[in-house]
């Protein structure tokens, strides 16, 4: 039997001084259904002045929050994976994403994922065409982070 999912409505406010817990709540509240819209809106009365928020929402839609054991993707432990050298390489891969991904202010996935990083790491030798072997890895990402992380890897080894 297929879900029906209905649209609802949650307005709120947080109190621009202060209001530690309502952000909490607010965010706990996000991160637990499918967030459809957010209308914001700042509001000055004074000393009191806060945000008011309209949010759309479906509620306990969403995914990442889902408890059901066949919701969630298994975690590969590259550790048992991958030899000795290949995950010294992951691993140092895997920091040099993480800060990629903040400096360019994106997921960490986005630059590439886990299982990506694994098989970049088995290349050999590792350049650009090699890359581009590996399904899910295009020009794109090639152009933006691919000579950073060719460098990062040949200093590696």
């Amino acid at each position: 039997m297929k879900k029906k999912w209905i649209m609802q409505y949650y307005i709120g406010t947080i109190p621009i001084r202060g209001g530690e817990e309502e952000i909490e709540a607010f965010n706990k509240f996000l991160r637990a259904n499918k967030i459809l819209k957010v209308d914001k809106e700042l509001v000055t009365q004074g000393d009191s002045s806060y945000w008011t928020f309209c949010v759309s929402y479906i509620p306990n839609a969403n995914p990442s929050t889902s408890s059901g054991a066949n919701d969630r993707k298994e975690r590969k432990d590259y550790r048992l994976l991958l030899s000795q050298e290949h995950f010294e390489i992951f691993s140092k891969l895997r920091a040099f994403r993480k800060q990629l991904a903040e400096d360019n202010a994106i997921p960490a996935y986005s630059v590439f994922t886990d299982a990506e990083l694994s098989e970049i790491a088995q290349l050999s030798p590792m350049d650009e065409k090699n890359m581009l072997s590996i399904e899910r890895i295009g020009l794109k990402r090639i152009e933006k982070f691919g000579s950073l992380i060719i460098k990062l890897y040949n200093d590696t080894i």
